[in-house]
C-alpha cells in the first residue's frame, strides 16, 4: 500500500477530508426530497449505519428547504446539496443549512452566477464538490477526444475547478466517476498528478448490491491502494444503508479504518470438522446486530482446523480454529483454551467484548 497523497484539507460540518483525516463514506438520499419525514428517516438511518456524510437531490427551491427541516431536527450528519443548473438553488440550500453544495460551475451560465454561488459558499464556510462522469462532458471536450476517456474526464474537471479557481476560491473537492471501472482508475490516477484537492472515489452505475459492490470494491480499492481517495460512495441499486455497509466493508478490507473488525475466514476443505460457514454467518449476523463491540480495530480470525488457525492467523488478535466437534480460540496465534464447537462463537464473542 502507497503512502496516501498529501492533498488539501476541507471541512463539511463536523467532518474533515483530505489531509491527514481519516476517508469519509458517503452515500446519498434515495427518498423524495421533497418528502421532509421521508428524507429524516433515511438520513437518521444512514448515520446511524456509519454514513459520515449524506447527499441529497435538490431539484428546485422547495426541495432546498428540506436541509433547514432536517437541521431543526437535530440532523447532525453533514448534509451535501446536489444541484445541477440553477445557480439559485445552490443560494437557497446554502441559506437554508447544506453544509456543502455539489455543482459543475460551467452548468450555471455567466461568471456572475458562479460569483453568486462562491460568495454564499465563502459567507456559509461551504466547500464545493464539483462532479464528473462520462455522461456530462462538455461539447468541445468530447469533440476533442472524439469519447468519454480517461485524459477528457480530467480536462473537464479541472475547467470546472478553474472557474471556481478564478474568483479565489479553493475549498474544493473533485469526484470523477466512471461506469467502466478502468476508466474511473485511470482517470482518478492521472488527476491526482495535477492536482492536490481531495478526491470523492466511486463507480458510478456501479449495479446491484452484488455486481456493484465487485465494481466498487476493485475500482475504490485500487486508488486507495495507490494512496488516492479521501471520501468514498458505492452507489448501489439497492438501500443507500447497504452503500455504508460495503463502503466500510471496503476500508476494512484494506485495513483504513480507525476501528471495526476486520473478519478473516477460511474457506473450508476437507480438513474442517465443526460447521464454519455456518458459524461465520452467525458471527456476522450478530455483528450487525450489535452484540459484538467495534469500537477498536482488530482483526479476527475464524477457521476451520488448527493448521489454518493459530498458525496461518498468528496475525489475528483473536480467533477460533476447528477441531473434531471443538474449536480452540486464540490470541495472536497462542491458545488461550478449547471449547465444544457449538459453543465457539459464544467464546469468540465475549472475547472480543472483553478485550
Amino acid at each position: 500500500m502507497k503512502e496516501r497523497r498529501n492533498t488539501k484539507k476541507i471541512t463539511i460540518g463536523t467532518v474533515k477530508i483530505g489531509g491527514d483525516a481519516p476517508i469519509a463514506v458517503q452515500s446519498m438520499c434515495s427518498t423524495d426530497t421533497h418528502d421532509t419525514e421521508a428524507c429524516l428517516m433515511q438520513t437518521r438511518a444512514l448515520a446511524a449505519s456509519g454514513c459520515d456524510i449524506v447527499r441529497l437531490a435538490v431539484p428546485d427551491m422547495a426541495a432546498a428547504k428540506t436541509f433547514a427541516f432536517l437541521k431543526e431536527h437535530e440532523i447532525r450528519v453533514p448534509l451535501v446539496a446536489d444541484i445541477h443548473f440553477d445557480y439559485r438553488i445552490a443560494l437557497e440550500a446554502a441559506a437554508c443549512g447544506a453544509d456543502k453544495i455539489r455543482i459543475n460551475p460551467g452548468n450555471i451560465g455567466e461568471d456572475a452566477h458562479v460569483r453568486a454561488v462562491v460568495d454564499a459558499c465563502r459567507t456559509h464556510h461551504l466547500p464545493i464538490r464539483i462532479g464528473v462522469n462520462s455522461g456530462s462532458l462538455e461539447k468541445h471536450i468530447l469533440a476533442k477526444y472524439g469519447a468519454p476517456t480517461a485524459e477528457a474526464l480530467v480536462e473537464s474537471a479541472l475547467y470546472h475547478v478553474s472557474l471556481l479557481e478564478k474568483f479565489d476560491f479553493t475549498d474544493i473537492v473533485i469526484s470523477i466517476k466512471a461506469s467502466t471501472v478502468g476508466e474511473m482508475i485511470c482517470a482518478n490516477r492521472l488527476l491526482a498528478e495535477k492536482c492536490a484537492y481531495p478526491l470523492h472515489l466511486g463507480v458510478t452505475e456501479a449495479g446491484t448490491a452484488h455486481m456493484g459492490t465487485i465494481k466498487s470494491a476493485v475500482g475504490i480499492g485500487s486508488l486507495l491502494c495507490d494512496g488516492i481517495g479521501d471520501t468514498i460512495r458505492v452507489s448501489l441499486t439497492d438501500d443507500p444503508v447497504e452503500e455504508v455497509r460495503e463502503a466500510h466493508n471496503i476500508l476494512r478490507a484494506l485495513e483504513l479504518e480507525e476501528t471495526g473488525i476486520n473478519l478473516v475466514s477460511c474457506p473450508t476443505c476437507g480438513r474442517t470438522q465443526i460447521p464454519l460457514i455456518a458459524m461465520v454467518k452467525e458471527f456476522e449476523a450478530r455483528m450487525d446486530a450489535g452484540e459484538i463491540r467495534t469500537d477498536r480495530k482488530l482483526r479476527v480470525a475464524m477457521m476451520g482446523c488448527v493448521v489454518n488457525g493459530p498458525g496461518e492467523a498468528r496475525e489475528a488478535d483473536l480467533g477460533i480454529a476447528g477441531g473434531k466437534d471443538e474449536a480452540v480460540l486464540f490470541r495472536h496465534g497462542e491458545i488461550v483454551k478449547k471449547v465444544p464447537a457449538k459453543d465457539a462463537v459464544n467464546a469468540l464473542i465475549a472475547a472480543i467484548n472483553e478485550a
